[in-house]
Formats: C-alpha cells, sequence, structure tokens
C-alpha cells in the first residue's frame, strides 16, 4: 500500500498573502523610458518587471510562483498603457 504524504499547512496570514500580491503589482509596473531631449522618441524598458522575476525565482513566498508571474505581466501591461515609472532625458 502507498503511504501518502501530508502537506504542511500554509501558516501565512491573509494580509501577509495580500500584501505579497501587492507588492508584486508596484513593483511589476515600473517602467525607465529613455527619452531624447526632443520628446519625439522613446525606449521603453520593464525594470520592475525584471525585478519582480528575479525576486519570484529566488525569494521563498508561500505563493505559487505561476500566480506571481501572471500578477508581474498583468501588472508591467497596464503600467505601460499608464505610462508608470521614471523618465530619463539622454542628452545627445
Amino acid at each position: 500500500m502507498a503511504v501518502k504524504k501530508k502537506r504542511k499547512a500554509s501558516s501565512e496570514t491573509d494580509s501577509a498573502y495580500f500584501f505579497k500580491i501587492v507588492m508584486y503589482l508596484i513593483l511589476g509596473s515600473q517602467w525607465i523610458r529613455l527619452v531624447n531631449p526632443e520628446l519625439t522618441s522613446q525606449i521603453p524598458i520593464p525594470i520592475g518587471f525584471v525585478i519582480g522575476m528575479f525576486f519570484a525565482a529566488h525569494d521563498h513566498f508561500k505563493i505559487d510562483r505561476k500566480i506571481e508571474y501572471a500578477t508581474l505581466t498583468i501588472a508591467m501591461f497596464i503600467g505601460f498603457w499608464i505610462q508608470a515609472g521614471i523618465y530619463i532625458t539622454a542628452l545627445q
């Protein structure tokens, strides 16, 4: 007869779970936009998404990683559309 493994119950509170989701939403929506002085072109870089992916891959949160990745991706697209982040004017 096969021995069934017991899953360890999560001791994480709902507020900690909510905080982590909000942290990934805020972090994922951050962009750096390199803008030329004439404001005719820009290069957007999703820096928050990159940092969030690093945290999701190396941190030991008790949230499912798929949820973290999905939250980061949705936040990245929302941050791009609302243009949240830092603008850096590149001098030429």
